[in-house]
């Protein structure tokens, strides 16, 4: 049974299929509504750490490209034009409800040097005891893996479950643009069943997860699948959830049987 009331620590991931729109630019009233959310769930006494995408995406609209670079330096230079484009953003919309941001950007050599692990592990406690809302991002720039997700974190669904267990979460929340994982493709048959909790992640259970993502990003539900694996081993309680109204990030921590809970293993 869900009971979030203790959760004090929670990773929020959003993709970008959910902060832009069809046409690949931001949907600026959905940002302003989950910023606004999250940081009355900061207010409430929680603390709140935000895994972005949406660099590369804000970065094609900035320039006012018609689709992203088929390059890697384009790629690469898209992402950073983006990333400063979206934290200027977070910034400015958070700073609205007196909240600092900090940003994070991270590589997965990081994680795998067990001194460079501790030194992450030891500024996000540091970020949050100072009361600022870390935005994390794979860093694109200097990392080609996560563009062509080949390797590395390879998606930002697999990252928000690293961050989660880096910064001590209780709580991992990805935001998707379906409402959890059904036993089927609510797309293609309409039929599908929302599956509300899953307590073992089974053949069965990845078959259910089989498809790509949206253009707009680079997971689908397989790769949140992944992420889940990984957040309930280290005991961390994970939902995937529809960001399309982050309001419902209210009634999750009021336990509604909102999305899909995966328990973090005992």
């Amino acid at each position: 049974m869900r009971d979030f009331s203790k959760a004090r620590r929670v990773v929020v991931k959003v993709g970008s299929s959910t902060l832009t729109h069809e046409s690949g630019l931001l949907n600026i009233r959905r940002v302003e509504q989950l910023v606004k959310v999250l940081a009355d769930i900061e207010n409430s006494g929680r603390q709140v750490v935000l895994v972005s995408s949406g660099a590369m995406a804000v970065g094609v609209g900035k320039l006012g490209l018609h689709e992203k670079p088929a390059d890697m330096p384009g790629k690469q230079a898209v992402a950073a034009i983006g990333q400063c484009e979206l934290m200027y953003i977070y910034d400015k919309h958070f700073s609205e409800y007196n909240h600092v941001t900090s940003q994070v950007l991270l590589t997965r050599d990081v994680v795998d040097d067990p001194m460079r692990k501790r030194n992450v592990q030891n500024t996000f406690e540091r970020l949050l005891g100072l009361g600022t809302i870390p935005i994390v991002n794979e860093n694109d720039t200097v990392c080609t893996e996560e563009i062509e997700h080949a390797a590395t974190f390879g998606d930002n669904d697999t990252l928000s479950a690293t961050v989660a267990e880096l910064a001590g979460a209780d709580l991992l929340v990805i935001l998707s643009d379906i409402d959890g994982l059904y036993d089927g493709d609510p797309r293609e048959n309409p039929g599908a069943k929302l599956l509300h909790e899953v307590d073992e992640i089974t053949p069965e259970i990845e078959a259910c997860a089989a498809g790509a993502g949206s253009a707009r990003g680079t997971g689908g539900m397989i790769t949140k699948l992944h992420a889940a694996g990984l957040a309930t081993a280290a005991g961390i309680d994970m939902v995937i959830m529809n960001g399309a109204q982050p309001k419902k990030l209210y009634d999750l921590f009021e336990n509604a049987e909102i999305g899909t809970y995966f328990p973090a293993a005992k």
